[in-house]
């Protein structure tokens, strides 16, 4: 107990004890962030292994397989949402990858710094060996990493691994408002009409890009995609995903010794997500017999805007999928020049199945990518942001293809003529583009 005889000391001192408690809670802070921070990525470090420059090849393709054959990237992307982290899309082998280290190539002195990465695989694996990774690694202090590699080890030399540039570094005015991301095309895809429609029906309601990971199509269909992609709306991901592992075009695993489903669908999907984050206001998941129609609006934008006004802060919003049967036809549209071109004519096309009793129908999204961490197909695993279900009455799914009730008598089908109301604009586009493709 301190006793003050003369009240200027007393003040004196207890100046003192104030600058010493500052001082104190000054030096505690910074710890308890630290702490903080290492309790998100508790493996997380800084180390410059022998001072070592930056080197190793570039990696050139969409999809590069390390070593150990059991990790496989796609691309590494900034994200600064919580704290500052280098978040690579890849794919791994559930069980066999234990650990990773992100190799920086610190700006400006060249030099690597190692962080020991936290490998996240996504939860929607669906029985399959292999499924999409988040493989994140928290980035050095002083650093800004324009490169990373990813190796199993602290340790070795750089020279031979593959060096990949960190995507969206830098924050970008959005160029877009509407990105479509179609994952994966495959099979030899050959439904040429259906496709140029789809591709039509977007642009009409306001999309600007779409972007396809393509394993394989047809010789047809790579004109149209030519023509698209030199029109500015198409973006071709390579995805020779069959090279590195044995796909299955199922979504669950059969035993059937496959590694991965669907073509790696869901990977290519939170991809296209991180490759747009910083260009597209929105982005769209959907596959390229999927059309978001909207029944209150004319088109996304107006939908969007409406849909934002009625859930504020919502960044995900769900559309229920609804089958019209290829197997049922109406003559209404039947045009000649049309019949010669491989693929489904959508607009004779407009009897839908009904509901199923205690079967949910699946959903699709329109997403604020920023929001959004990981994402399956049909409902984001991890986000920023709440999900709505899109009541039927504002918009809803025109997905055409085969049958799911091939039993129902067509009297028992719902006649849904909304994709009419674009006909006018659709027949009218979907010739200009047959005629400089295909016709």
């Amino acid at each position: 107990m301190i006793h003050c005889g003369k009240k200027h000391i007393c003040a004196v001192v207890a100046c003192i004890l104030i600058f010493a408690s500052i001082l104190i809670c000054s030096w505690k802070d910074p710890q308890l962030q630290n702490n903080t921070t290492r309790k998100i990525f508790p493996q997380a470090r800084n180390a410059s292994p022998a001072g070592q420059l930056c080197r190793g090849k570039l990696a050139q393709n969409v999809i590069t397989a390390l070593k150990d054959n059991r990790t496989f990237i796609i691309s590494p992307y900034f994200d600064d949402r919580e704290s500052k982290v280098t978040r690579v899309i890849g794919i791994v082998h559930h069980e066999d990858v234990k650990q990773l280290y992100c190799w920086f190539c610190c700006q400006p002195n060249g030099k690597m710094y190692v962080s020991k990465a936290n490998i996240d695989v996504h939860s929607d694996r669906f029985g399959f060996p292999y499924g999409a990774a988040d493989i994140v690694c928290l980035e050095p202090e002083n650093c800004d990493p324009t490169h990373v590699s990813i190796h199993q080890s602290p340790n070795g030399n750089t020279d031979q691994l593959p060096r990949f540039e960190i995507k969206n570094r830098k924050a970008e005015a959005f160029s877009v408002d509407f990105t479509v991301c179609i994952s994966a095309m495959f099979g030899n895809y050959n439904n040429v009409l259906q496709f140029i429609q789809s591709m039509e029906m977007y642009k009409i309601l306001g999309v600007q890009k779409v972007v396809i990971y393509k394993n394989n199509c047809s010789h047809l269909m790579e004109k149209v995609l030519k023509f698209y992609m030199e029109e500015g709306t198409v973006e071709i991901i390579p995805w020779p995903i069959n090279s590195h592992l044995k796909v299955s075009s199922k979504w669950h695993f059969m035993q059937d010794g496959t590694h991965i489903g669907y073509y790696g669908q869901i990977t290519a999907l939170n991809d296209c997500i991180y490759r747009n984050m910083q260009r597209s206001k929105f982005v769209v998941l959907i596959d390229a017999d999927e059309i978001i129609l909207p029944l209150k609006h004319p088109d996304w934008k107006t939908m969007m805007r409406s849909l934002q006004e009625q859930n504020p802060g919502t960044g995900i919003f769900l559309f229920e999928n609804h089958i019209f049967p290829e197997t049922v036809s109406t003559h209404v549209f039947n045009i000649s020049s049309w019949s010669t071109v491989p693929g489904v004519n959508i607009l004779q096309h407009v009897h839908r199945e009904p509901d199923r009793k205690d079967v949910i129908n699946p959903r699709k999204m329109i997403i604020d990518p920023r929001k959004v961490i990981q994402t399956s197909v049909h409902s984001v695993l991890h986000a920023y942001s709440n999900s709505v279900n899109v009541p039927m009455d504002t918009g809803l799914i025109y997905h055409c293809r085969v049958p799911l009730q091939g039993n129902l008598p067509r009297e028992s089908l719902i006649r849904d003529t909304t994709l009419w109301r674009y006909n006018l604009s659709l027949i009218t586009n979907v010739n200009k583009v047959l005629h400089q493709t295909v016709l």
